[in-house]
């Protein structure tokens, strides 16, 4: 059992109101969180209204990550996924919403947080803190969004 304070809300948010708490697979269960928001975000407000959200949801998971951390004594704890929420809304920043893209961009996403290639792998592993938990998946998401940008470019979305 995690030993964190469930009356903080930084602790709701660290586990995306409870998604990361979800098993198996909590990054999963965030990154499936995070989606919806981030498609209305995409669909209401377009792509600079989406950008901004990640920008905002980034630091609210730097600070709430620190505070889940500081309280559990874990380095990113499986049960953080907001990190999921700014990877996965990066990741659909190029996808116009075309379903099949989002789709791709949710598995690839998936992807490249679980087998974490370099430079992800090394964000996971050398950054310290909040920062490092926040920026392996934020990365991901930059790794996806780039492949989405190509599948565009190539007619294929």
């Amino acid at each position: 059992m995690i030993k964190v304070n469930f009356k903080d809300p930084a602790i709701w948010l660290a586990t995306w109101f409870g998604c990361g708490l979800m098993k198996p697979g909590p990054g999963t269960w965030g990154t499936i969180g995070a989606l919806p928001f981030g498609i209305l975000l995409l669909a209401f407000g377009g792509v600079p209204f989406l950008v901004l959200a990640i920008i905002g949801v980034s630091v609210l998971g730097y600070w709430a990550a620190g505070r889940f951390e500081r309280q559990s004594g874990e380095h990113d704890s499986g049960a953080i996924v907001i990190d999921e929420v700014a990877g996965m809304w990066v990741a659909l920043l190029p996808t116009a919403l075309n379903i099949p893209l989002v789709v791709a961009a949710f598995i690839l996403f998936r992807f490249f947080d679980i087998l974490k290639p370099w430079p992800i792998s090394w964000a996971d592993k050398k950054l310290p803190g909040a920062f490092g938990v926040m920026a392996d998946d934020i990365i991901a998401g930059i790794f996806v969004a780039l492949l989405i940008v190509g599948a565009r470019l190539a007619g294929l979305g």
